[in-house]
């Protein structure tokens, strides 16, 4: 069994990707069914899919390494590593990503844009967004930077894995009604370039994930918290196309201009460690 497996690693990226997301399903969809037939709040109901979704991710992960690639540590080989530098890094990112997040209300606050104000159980709502953000990070991260970044680049150079997966991240996020893909496509951009800057940021910390979950989890928790905790009104001083589009900052110009600003700092600090390495 384990030698006919192996001949899965000899098959282009397009169709092993099937493969691995084929067996995924067939693990997931039995347990999933009953879920979604028995559980009637269908928001319960998603998030225990989801979760069960990725806990069978978790666990294929191995034994595709292992009996397909013949590699015994294969999530190390994605940069997910116990170390107190990885654990350091992905603070720093979530530092960053947060401080990100405020700065842009800051400024938009400064500009007029936005006025800031009061928000109840503010502890509660700080604590929920951590959570739900770290989730978020570490569940993207993996399986984007993680996963497959990694089936891209058996197959393509680096240039071209990294355009492909910031493509594929960006399109994944409008796997949705049709209604509501027309609805919320000027983040499609933000979401392209936001794929690029977490490249790079494992890439500036030679492949390890830390950074890449920090600041995805950080960005999102900011934005969690002044969103769900009301903290910004909108003045309606500006078209919606400068702060975004739906109250979204990744479909606003401003909010484009914060992400490439990020995206320099982190093309610099990606040359230095590939500089460092050579």
């Amino acid at each position: 069994m384990i030698n006919r497996l192996q001949i899965i690693a000899s098959y282009p990226f397009p169709l092993r990707v099937i493969i691995f997301l084929l067996i995924l399903a067939a693990i997931w969809l039995p347990l999933a069914a009953p879920i979604y037939l028995l559980v009637k709040d269908s928001n319960l109901a998603t998030i225990l899919t989801m979760g069960l979704l990725f806990t069978e991710f978790l666990l294929l992960l191995p034994r595709w390494g292992k009996q397909v690639y013949r590699q015994t540590q294969l999530l190390k080989s994605y940069g997910l590593v116990n170390t107190r530098q990885n654990g350091f890094e992905l603070l720093t990112g979530l530092a960053i990503g947060i401080s990100i997040a405020f700065t842009l209300f800051f400024v938009q606050g400064l500009l007029g844009f936005v006025a800031w104000q009061n928000s109840h159980n503010l502890p509660r709502i700080i604590a929920e967004g951590l959570l739900s953000a770290l989730g978020v990070g570490f569940a993207e991260e993996l399986v984007f930077r993680g996963w497959l970044f990694d089936e891209l680049q058996r197959d393509y150079s680096y240039p071209m894995s990294v355009r492909a997966n910031s493509l594929v991240f960006a399109l994944s996020h409008f796997i949705k009604p049709v209604e509501a893909m027309l609805r919320t496509w000027p983040q499609f951009p933000g979401l392209l370039l936001l794929g690029l800057i977490l490249v790079l940021a494992k890439r500036s910390c030679q492949n390890r994930l830390g950074l890449s979950i920090g600041l995805h989890a950080g960005l999102v928790w900011g934005y969690y918290i002044i969103n769900v905790g009301e903290l910004v009104r909108y003045s309606g001083s500006v078209p919606d196309w400068v702060t975004g589009i739906n109250g979204n900052p990744l479909a606003g110009a401003i909010g484009l201009l914060f992400l490439s600003v990020l995206a320099v700092g982190m093309r610099q600090m990606s040359e230095q460690s590939k500089g460092r390495s050579d």
